[in-house]
C-alpha cells in the first residue's frame, strides 16, 4: 500500500504535547515557569527590600538593573544560537540565574543587591533568547502560535500566588528567602531539561553575511547600548543633585545608545519601517508602556492605599488573568496579526488610565485588579502576535540575531521606563508618591498611544 498524496491526507493541527514535541515543551515550560515565579514573587516584595536596605531608589534600579544586563546577554546568546546552537546558551544562561538568586539573598547593601540582580539579568537575558530559537527550529510555523500561548499559560501559577506567596515570606520569615527558595526548583529542573535540550539541536544554519552577524562588533554594540542605558539612568538620577556630573552622564548615555542600538536592530527599525522591523519595535512599545506601571503599582498601594505587601501584590497579578485570556485568544484561527497587536496596544493604554482611578477619593484601592485585567490582556494577543509574526518574518540564519532584538527593544524600553518612573518618584518624594504615579501612567499611557499609531506598520511591504 502506498501512502497517501499529501492533498489527500487530512490535516491534523500541530500539537504542542504530542509525541513529536512533547519534550521540547516540558521543558521549556518547566523552566520558564521557574523563572516567572522569581518575577512575579521580586516585583511584590521589593517595597519591603528597599526598606530593609534603606534606600528608596533602590525600586527603580534593581529592576533596571537585571534588565539592562540581560540587554548584553540577548545579543551574546542569539549571536551563539545562530552559529552553534541552543543549548549552551540555555544551560549557562540558568546557572548564572541561580548564582545571581543566591547573591540576592544575601545581599547586605544595595550595591551588593544590584549586582545580584545584573548577573540574575545575564542568566535570564541568555534563557529567553535561547527559547524563541528553540521554538522557531523544533516547531513548525502553525505550532508557534500555541507554544507562544503556553510560554504565556506558565507565568499564570506563578503570577497568581508568586506575588502572595512572596509578600507572605516577606513579611514571615524574611524577603531573603523568596531568592533563597527558588535556588533549589532550579537545579533540579536544570538536569531534567538535559534531554530536552538535544531536540532540534541538529547543524545550524549556515551563518548570514549580513552586519548583525558579525560577533565582535555585535557584542560591542550591545555593551555599548547596555552601558548607555546604564549612565544614562545614572546621569538623569542625579540631574537634580549635582547638574553638571548628571548633565555630562545623561549626554554620554545617549551618546552610547545612538552608537550601539541601530547596529543590534534591523534596518530602519528606530524609524519603524515597514514589515520587520515595526514588528521588533512594537515588543518594545508595548513592554515599556506596561512594564513602566507595572513595577510601581505596589509601591502605589502599599504607600498610598495602605495595602500590605501581600494584598499589594495580589492586587497586581490577578491581571495575568488577563494576559493568558488574550495569547489564548491569538491561537483559535488564523487572524491578522497587525490588527491584534494594535488591539492589544488599545487595550494596554486603556488598562493604564484606568489604574489611575485609585486615585480618586473614595474609590478603592482594588479598582486596579480590572483594569491591569485589561492590560494583561492587551499584552497577551499584542506580546504573542509580535513573536509568531517576528519568527515567520525571519530568515533562518537571523532567527538568533531577531529573537535577541525583540528581547533588546523589551529590555531597554521595560529599564528605561522603569528607570525614569524610579527618578521621578525619587525626584518628587517619597512624602508625594501619588504625583509621581500619576505622572507615570500618563507618559506610559503615551507609549501605548503610539503602539496603536504604528502597529500597522508592522505588514511587509507588498
Amino acid at each position: 500500500m502506498t501512502a497517501p498524496k499529501t492533498l489527500d491526507a487530512p490535516y491534523t493541527p500541530p500539537r504542542i504535547f504530542g509525541s513529536e514535541y512533547r519534550t521540547a515543551s516540558l521543558g521549556i515550560l518547566l523552566v520558564v515557569t521557574l523563572i516567572a515565579f522569581e518575577g512575579m514573587s521580586v516585583g511584590a516584595v521589593m517595597p519591603a527590600v528597599s526598606k530593609d536596605l534603606n534606600a528608596l531608589d533602590l525600586y527603580g534600579m534593581s529592576f533596571s538593573a537585571f534588565l539592562i544586563a540581560g540587554l548584553l546577554a540577548n545579543v551574546v546568546a542569539g549571536l551563539w544560537s545562530d552559529r552553534r546552537g541552543h543549548a549552551l546558551p540555555f544551560l549557562l544562561g540558568v546557572s548564572l540565574f541561580v548564582v545571581g538568586m543566591a547573591l540576592a539573598g544575601a545581599a547586605g547593601s544595595k550595591e551588593l543587591f544590584i549586582l545580584a540582580r545584573a548577573v540574575q539579568g545575564l542568566g535570564g537575558g541568555a534563557v529567553i533568547v535561547a527559547i524563541y530559537v528553540m521554538i522557531a527550529r523544533v516547531y513548525v510555523p502553525a505550532a508557534r502560535p500555541k507554544v507562544f500561548a503556553a510560554l504565556s499559560a506558565a507565568w499564570v501559577l506563578p503570577a497568581l500566588i508568586g506575588p502572595g506567596v512572596g509578600g507572605l515570606i516577606a513579611e514571615t520569615v524574611g524577603w531573603r528567602w523568596v531568592f533563597y527558595g527558588i535556588v533549589p526548583l532550579v537545579i533540579p529542573a536544570m538536569v531534567m531539561l538535559l534531554p530536552a535540550l538535544r531536540t532540534g539541536q541538529g547543524p545550524a544554519p549556515e551563518p548570514g553575511t549580513g552586519p548583525r552577524s558579525r560577533p565582535l562588533a555585535m557584542t560591542l554594540s550591545a555593551m555599548a547600548t547596555a552601558g548607555g542605558a546604564g549612565v544614562l539612568l545614572y546621569g538623569v538620577d542625579r540631574l537634580h543633585t549635582t547638574p553638571v556630573s548628571g548633565g555630562i552622564a545623561t549626554v554620554a548615555g545617549l551618546v552610547a545608545l545612538a552608537v550601539g542600538l541601530p547596529r543590534l536592530l534591523p534596518p530602519k527599525a528606530l524609524r519603524f519601517g515597514r514589515g520587520l522591523p515595526s514588528t521588533v519595535m512594537m515588543r518594545g512599545v508595548l513592554s515599556a508602556a506596561f512594564f513602566g506601571v507595572n513595577a510601581f503599582i505596589p509601591l502605589f498601594l502599599t504607600e498610598e492605599r495602605d495595602f500590605s505587601v501581600l494584598n499589594a501584590g495580589i492586587a497586581l497579578t490577578l491581571g495575568a488573568l488577563g494576559w493568558t485570556a488574550g495569547s489564548y485568544l491569538q491561537t483559535r484561527r488564523v487572524y491578522d496579526r497587525p490588527l491584534l497587536v494594535r488591539l492589544g496596544a488599545t487595550a494596554v493604554t486603556t488598562g493604564i488610565l484606568l489604574t489611575s482611578l485609585a486615585l480618586v477619593p473614595g474609590v478603592t484601592g482594588w479598582v486596579v485588579v480590572p483594569a491591569w485585567v485589561v492590560a494583561g490582556f492587551g499584552m497577551g494577543i499584542g506580546i504573542t502576535s509580535v513573536n509568531v509574526t517576528a519568527m515567520l518574518q525571519s530568515p533562518d540564519a537571523e532567527q538568533g540575531a531577531n529573537s535577541a532584538a525583540l528581547q533588546v527593544v523589551d529590555t531597554l524600553g521595560s529599564a528605561l521606563t522603569i528607570g525614569f518612573g524610579g527618578v521621578l518618584v525619587n525626584l518628587i518624594g517619597h512624602d508625594d508618591i501619588a504625583t509621581g504615579y500619576t505622572t507615570i501612567v500618563v507618559l506610559m499611557a503615551a507609549v501605548g498611544l503610539l503602539g496603536v499609531t504604528v502597529a500597522g506598520r508592522m505588514r511587509d511591504v507588498s
